[in-house]
């Protein structure tokens, strides 16, 4: 049985089957990941930046955001706070890479083409290959390169290496779970540092408070028990003996006889005499 023309229909024609869940270009989600800015949708370009979590940005859409804070481009950027969390990556360029000038049409165009390499293997950074880098000098390398050479300093820079600080780069979404969990419990961790290095500050301020407050009332203790200069004056006149002082005065020591007496002015035989007393008179040698 045909139709008109003699043409003979086909059963997907004729009976509505179901139709397969679309499946994105994976060479484009590729190329979308390791060439294009996951905040701006821009080409990568140096400087370039890489969060916790291993997406790959530029540093200027970075600044833009932290800036403005987008609240659209949240579910991306929601876990950057400020400039720390995020790395400046050292990258290796590819000595005989060419930028790629405008698609005329019909000209093989290689799209794992890439710009950056691994210092140590030579694998091209174009999501064929995992790449990772180090948080504490952001130097870039392959995953390869790090389980075969194996060592316990950065193979580009000489940097301390330590496992924890290695982030993949574009990893799958397990992987971007686990790099979340350990992002988390590091800021968890630094959170808990600084609180602790407070409460340290604050102690020691403290302890500064009260020995100054003790000096004080030590001071203020020696201030009190410091005997006035009028108790002294009195003291010094009860240890001085009479004759020392200078409120003495001969004429009323009672404890002096009058022939003593009478050889000092003060004396009452003294002052109605007629001439100048012996101890004043002046003979006049010359």
């Amino acid at each position: 049985m045909g139709c008109d023309g003699g043409t003979i229909p086909r059963r997907d024609e004729l009976v509505k089957t179901k139709q397969k869940a679309e499946e994105k270009d994976k060479n484009a989600d590729i190329l979308a990941k390791w060439k294009y800015c996951a905040l701006s949708c821009t080409l990568l370009q140096e400087p370039i930046v890489c969060c916790e979590l291993g997406r790959l940005f530029n540093k200027e859409a970075i600044i833009e955001y932290l800036l403005n804070k987008d609240t659209t481009q949240n579910q991306i950027c929601a876990h950057i706070r400020n400039l720390k969390d995020v790395v400046t990556l050292n990258l290796t360029l590819k000595n005989d890479y060419k930028e790629k000038g405008a698609d005329n049409g019909g000209e093989y165009v290689d799209i794992q083409d890439s710009k950056y390499i691994c210092p140590v293997v030579g694998l091209e950074m174009n999501g064929k290959y995992k790449f990772c880098f180090l948080r504490k000098c952001g130097c870039v390398l392959s995953e390869r390169a790090l389980k075969e050479v194996k060592s316990d300093v950065c193979h580009k820079c000489g940097a301390n290496l330590d496992v924890d600080d290695v982030i993949t780069i574009n990893g799958t979404d397990e992987e971007v779970k686990v790099l979340r969990q350990k992002m988390e419990e590091r800021r968890a961790f630094e959170k808990a540092l600084k609180k602790a290095a407070k409460k340290r500050k604050n102690e020691s301020s403290s302890t500064e408070v009260s020995s100054k407050e003790q000096k004080i009332d030590k001071d203020s203790q020696k201030e009190v028990s410091k005997p006035s200069t009028s108790t002294l004056k009195t003291s010094v006149k009860s240890i001085l003996p009479d004759k020392a002082r200078t409120d003495y005065s001969v004429a009323k020591d009672p404890t002096t006889s009058e022939t003593y007496k009478s050889i000092f002015t003060s004396h009452k035989s003294a002052q109605n005499r007629p001439k100048g007393h012996w101890v004043t008179y002046n003979p006049l040698y010359f």
